[in-house]
């Protein structure tokens, strides 16, 4: 009966949580929109390549100090913050739609979605134990997972049935609405700061651990693998089958499809398995498929490979992360703030990938620069042992 008790009680914290990792998957939506913002303005490739660095430049500028905030102000009041910008990123492409305004939702955006990744994964830790937070992590991004493969689908079904895409953008503000009043309404436990205050001194110097600098450049380029697979999808197949948009767009869904499969897949596994060797498995295989993909040239084929990368990485950020957390546990908001500083990468990425594509005049340029970042990433799976230091003891858990 008790047993029952707390798990009805873990469970009725933990939904809320959860369901805010579906608004952290909004900014993937940034893939397909700048496809389509491409189309709609005439852009140039490096020009719709600003909307991704729009969205993840701001990771790179607030990371760090959205930590320190969190260590003032408590965990679920900053996830809360981060859903008031948000919900104004999206009603602002709702009421003009023109290009600087479309830069400027974006940018509000990747603001709210730097806060958002910074404090939601440490309020997860809040909730479950250190023994289930990679799968725990895992189950976030499968969340997230399912967002960002319905961006495409509701940007697809919009504009052939309402002959508008953007209508995706109100339909994201209601639910950021309902995901924050769920949280509002949610006690959850811990969210006082009680450890030493943080500083950017002290967060910066955290970097100086060859484990802590490791795992930021594997965020770096992981995060840069999701955002250029997540952009050049729809491109390759528009160039190498002669699809419009509207059918190649369906790139961006398969990955996420199998991604959402493969991050599902993950939470269940890693109650059981080791994430190191897990990481270096999926990593090697992600190589493989990359490897074959920057050659393919049939439609069908094509989906299978994108849908394969999807699937193979779907975990590796959640490993990385979670590993990270685990490291030093009584600096948990510092690691999340120099973790999510990482998903700048996302704003380098593409365009370097914008860059290379035109200088080579063709995708493969970008395929070439997703390459590079796996090829980190795979040399990151198999140092992990040799770098990293015992973990902290199940014991030393949470000081918030």
């Amino acid at each position: 009966m008790k047993i029952a008790k707390r798990f009805s009680s873990t469970t009725f914290t933990l939904l809320p949580v959860l369901f805010a990792y579906f608004i952290m998957g909004f900014c993937d939506a940034v893939g397909i929109s700048s496809n389509y913002v491409k189309q709609d303005f005439g852009l140039t490739e490096t020009q719709a390549n600003l909307l991704p660095s729009m969205v993840f430049l701001w990771f790179f500028v607030f990371s760090v100090p959205v930590g320190v905030l969190m260590n003032r102000i408590g965990r679920k009041k900053t996830v809360l913050l981060s859903m008031i910008f948000t919900f104004v990123a999206m009603l602002i492409p709702t009421l003009q739609y023109t290009f600087p305004m479309v830069l400027l939702a974006f940018a509000m955006l990747g603001i709210g979605n730097t806060i958002l990744q910074v404090s939601l994964n440490p309020l997860l830790t809040n909730v479950v134990s250190d023994d289930k937070l990679t799968s725990s992590l895992t189950a976030g991004q499968f969340v997230k997972a399912i967002s960002s493969f319905c961006a495409p689908i509701i940007a697809a079904f919009a504009t052939m049935h309402f002959g508008s895409w953007q209508l995706m953008f109100p339909i994201f503000a209601v639910i950021s609405v309902v995901s924050s009043v769920w949280l509002l309404l949610t006690p959850i436990p811990g969210n006082v700061y009680q450890g030493e205050s943080a500083s950017f001194g002290k967060t910066f110097a955290l970097l100086k651990n060859k484990s802590i600098l490791l795992f930021f450049l594997g965020i770096v380029f992981v995060v840069g693998v999701d955002v250029g697979i997540n952009t050049i999808a729809p491109k390759v197949l528009m160039e190498r089958c002669g699809l419009p948009l509207s059918e190649a767009g369906y790139g961006t869904s398969v990955y996420f499809v199998f991604r959402t499969i493969g991050a599902f897949l993950g939470a269940i596994l890693l109650i059981k398995f080791s994430p190191i060797k897990f990481f270096k498995l999926s990593i090697v295989a992600a190589v493989i498929a990359l490897g074959i993909l920057t050659f393919a040239q049939e439609e069908l084929f094509i989906y299978a490979l994108i849908g394969a990368i999807g699937f193979t990485c779907a975990n590796i950020f959640s490993i990385i992360f979670g590993e990270a957390l685990k490291k030093m546990p009584k600096h948990r908001n510092e690691i999340s703030g120099l973790m999510i500083m990482g998903v700048s990468g996302g704003a380098v990425i593409p365009l370097v990938m914008g860059a290379l594509t035109e200088k080579m005049n063709g995708q493969v340029g970008g395929l070439v620069v997703i390459g590079l970042c796996m090829v980190y990433l795979l040399g990151l799976a198999f140092q992990l042992k040799d770098h990293l230091e015992p973990l902290a003891p199940k014991g030393g858990q949470n000081q918030f």
